[in-house]
């Protein structure tokens, strides 16, 4: 067993059982991590320098692949179900043993991390992988420590990744060959089965948003950014809905893409890098975006490169449609140094609606908030599966239901109380379609979504003339600065004015079948936040 690198700590592999390796390099920097990963045909390189990879048979996430190991110290507060399942402690013990042999005899590569940018709530984190370019990425997506930090670094929380180890779901109690542990009380997450990096940097934030709601901060899936008067805003929202897209202008400073949690003293990343989903990407559209994917340092994950020409096809979704670029959250311009914002001014909640019923931008009460905070609503465009030619509601709770542990009443509580405290502005803004539903209407211009955000932003939509929609209840500004009047009323850009109020009820009914699991556990307000009753 060899240990090399920059810095290698003093906690070595051996405390977590990972004994009889070849050579375990540790915290090696992105020119030793690209010369590794090419050498072994894991990776080649684009044009601008960007490592191109591909990720296989699993090109996202497996969430039914995801387990939480029951045990006595968190299982009481373990939202058990199908989004959290469990992991019998013999399970766990057996795959552990599978991916201590499975690293024996092979090179490792070990990276120490921080996440939570806030160094009061910080966790330490060390990832162990088998794979160059995985190490890459979980130096790109985390914060990087001072060096002379990493010799005596003791983790809070280990990963150990061995993408190319297959479980036996007849003997190790999976679902399939796949799977993404969580031992909350041996602080360890051990994922094999898929090359999929993402399994990495949510298994982080999993943890976070277990540990975090007992200090009083609320993990958020969320980017957020501040203007030049200092305002933070955040941006919650699911995969496709425009997290990064919208948060990323600049006009304002970037504090993250996608992960943070909101304390006493205001916002703060839990990255050091974006991940960015990006089919379709263009130069035009998201001109900071595009730059990183021609930069060295940064992960491309399954975006398709000619062979012969080397020029990197955006518009390719042959290998999936969730090609994404991993790269150091400095890549992109104008970015909060420390990672941290003062208490959010404004809230923004993304959809896209492929049905094409909601308002481009609405205001929200803090009711409505809640309301709108539990449901999580987006919808998917279904246009991949045999026989479906109508989008698809989906509902996640929290607009990350698939790393919440804890009840989703928890964390949406917890935003009432702050919204309160902070007397923040909400909006729901809708990036779907417009003119009709998908497949008759069109998709939201950015540059109308961008103008609006950042009229609400700053403060511009104060005073506009509203009018209420008659079913979500939504109050929809009546002129905004840059858009089109008729841009703004949904039902105004459909031919079939009948066809929208019939789309629109429909869609209500969705919402209110999906509420009735939360009705439970909120009050009378918030239940009557959602819904016109009307509808």
């Amino acid at each position: 067993m060899t240990n090399t690198g920059p810095a290698v700590s003093t906690y070595g592999l051996d405390r977590h059982a990972v004994r009889n390796f070849d050579t375990a390099y540790w915290n090696l920097d992105a020119p030793a991590l690209y010369e590794m990963s090419v050498r072994r045909g894991d990776g080649v390189i684009a044009p601008g320098g960007a490592l191109v990879v591909q990720t296989g048979q699993h090109t996202g996430r497996s969430p039914k692949d995801k387990f939480i190991v029951d045990e006595p110290s968190t299982s009481g507060s373990i939202a058990w179900g199908d989004v959290n399942v469990a992991m019998t402690a013999e399970n766990y013990v057996r795959l552990y043993s599978k991916v201590q042999a499975h690293f024996q005899r092979r090179d490792l590569f070990v990276q120490d991390v921080y996440a939570g940018a806030d160094p009061e709530y910080r966790l330490r984190a060390r990832v162990v992988s088998e794979s160059p370019w995985h190490s890459l990425f979980a130096r790109n997506m985390f914060i990087q420590p001072p060096l002379a930090e990493l010799a005596d670094f003791v983790p809070d929380f280990t990963v150990l990744h061995a993408p190319y180890l297959h479980a036996d779901p007849a003997t190790d109690g999976t679902n399939s060959e796949c799977f993404v542990v969580v031992n909350f009380a041996e602080r360890v997450v051990i994922i094999g089965g898929t090359i999929y990096a993402g399994e990495i940097k949510k298994s982080i934030f999993s943890i976070l948003n277990y540990l975090l709601p007992e200090r009083d901060v609320l993990p958020m899936h969320c980017s957020a950014n501040i203007g030049a008067g200092g305002d933070a805003a955040i941006f919650f929202g699911l995969s496709g809905t425009g997290k990064t897209t919208i948060s990323a202008d600049g006009n304002r400073t970037l504090i993250g893409d996608d992960e943070h949690g909101w304390s006493d003293g205001g916002v703060f990343n839990f990255e050091g890098g974006c991940y960015a989903k990006v089919i379709n990407l263009s130069a035009q559209a998201e001109p900071e975006i595009y730059a990183t994917t021609h930069r060295f340092g940064t992960v491309l994950e399954n975006v398709v490169m000619d062979p012969l020409s080397r020029q990197l096809d955006f518009d390719d979704g042959s290998l999936t449609e969730n090609t994404r670029a991993s790269y150091p959250i400095d890549f992109i311009p104008n970015v909060a140094e420390n990672g941290r914002g003062g208490q959010p001014k404004n809230i923004v909640m993304l959809t896209a609606d492929a049905f094409g019923v909601l308002p481009p931008i609405s205001e929200l009460s803090a009711e409505q908030a809640m309301y709108h905070f539990l449901s999580g609503y987006t919808a998917r465009v279904a246009g991949t599966e045999k026989g479906v030619t109508e989008p698809k509601a989906t509902f996640s709770t929290c607009f990350g239901a698939p790393f919440m542990p804890r009840h989703p009443s928890v964390y949406a509580g917890m935003l009432g109380d702050k919204i309160r405290k902070s007397g923040a502005k909400c909006w729901l803004v809708n990036t779907g379609w417009t003119g009709g539903a998908y497949g008759t209407g069109q998709r939201m211009s950015i540059a109308h979504t961008r103008a609006m955000v950042r009229a609400a932003l700053d403060g511009k939509l104060a005073g506009v003339n509203t009018v209420r929609h008659p079913d979500f209840g939504l109050l929809i500004p009546q002129n905004c600065p840059e858009v089109p009047s008729d841009v703004l009323d949904p039902r105004l850009t459909w031919a079939d004015k009948s066809s929208y109020d019939q789309t629109a009820r429909d869609l209500t009914k969705r919402f209110a079948t999906n509420f009735k699991q939360f009705e439970p556990y909120v009050d009378e307000r918030i239940k009557a936040a959602g819904i016109h009753e009307a509808a």
